[in-house]
Parts: C-alpha cells; sequence; structure tokens
C-alpha cells in the first residue's frame, strides 16, 4: 500500500517478518542488485498491497521470496523509518519456530539468507529502517 504522507515522500506500508527459528537465530536477507538499498541486509517482507492485510502481504511475500508458507505470525512492533526520498511504516510480524532447514543460503530472487544471533543483527550491516526492530529484538530474545 502506497499513499502520500504529509512531507509529500510517498509513504509505503511494508509487512517485516521476524522469523526465528527454534535456537533463537533470526534470518535476515541481503537487498539484491536493482533495488532500493541494495547490498544492505534486512527483515525479510514486502510492500502491503491496497487489496490485503499486513498479514496477508507477508505470507504473499515470504511465498514469494523464500518459498515457505506460513499460516500465522504475530504483531510484534509498528516503526516509521523516513528516508530522503521515502517514507516507510513497517508492520513487524514475528514468526517463531521457523525450521531454518527449510531456508536455502538464498532466496527465489538472488538475495543472500543469513541466520544471526540478535546480538549480531546491529554489526550486520542491517538497513537504518530496520535498526529498532533489531534493538528491540536484542532485549526481547537476547
Amino acid at each position: 500500500m502506497s499513499s502520500q504522507s504529509s512531507s509529500d515522500k510517498p509513504l509505503l506500508v511494508v509487512a517485516v517478518g521476524v522469523l526465528v527459528n527454534p535456537w533463537g537465530h533470526v534470518l535476515i536477507a541481503q537487498r539484491p542488485v536493482g533495488k532500493h538499498m541494495a547490498g544492505a541486509w534486512e527483515f525479510p517482507g514486502g510492500k502491503v498491497e491496497a487489496d490485503e492485510s499486513v498479514s496477508e502481504a507477508l505470507f504473499r511475500e515470504l511465498q514469494e521470496e523464500l518459498g515457505i508458507e506460513l499460516t500465522s505470525a504475530q504483531p510484534l512492533m509498528a516503526h516509521r523509518h523516513e528516508y530522503p526520498d521515502r517514507i516507510v511504516d513497517l508492520q513487524v510480524l514475528i514468526v517463531r519456530n521457523v525450521e531454518s532447514e527449510l531456508l536455502q543460503s538464498k532466496g527465489f530472487e538472488g538475495q543472500l539468507l543469513r541466520w544471526v544471533t540478535p546480538e549480531r543483527l546491529m554489526e550486520s550491516g542491517i538497513l537504518e529502517a530496520d535498526r529498532p526492530i533489531a534493538e528491540y529484538l536484542i532485549k526481547l530474545l537476547g
């Protein structure tokens, strides 16, 4: 879902998935070449379309990008971040006990995937917009 914000920058609503494996590691993905902020690491997810809920968007994005089928996720937090050219409204959902063996080292769009401990998130090159999520996860899971 996209609209104009009060600052005339486009506002993007993004469903963000915090996937946690049974050992407490969190999945991050590297943004592919050609995308905004390419090369940086982020939590998987994507833009919420006008006709879908946040959880529907997350389930669709994870199916498209990672090939995994989810049936449940719990709201974790919301965070808004302003970039020079856009504002992102991050709606964060957590998915616990994801079988990390189901995910290969690359997503369907060629993005690299990595499981990291919450404490390592801040040193992983995580997107600036995702840093408050990482800080929250360190307190929650660390």
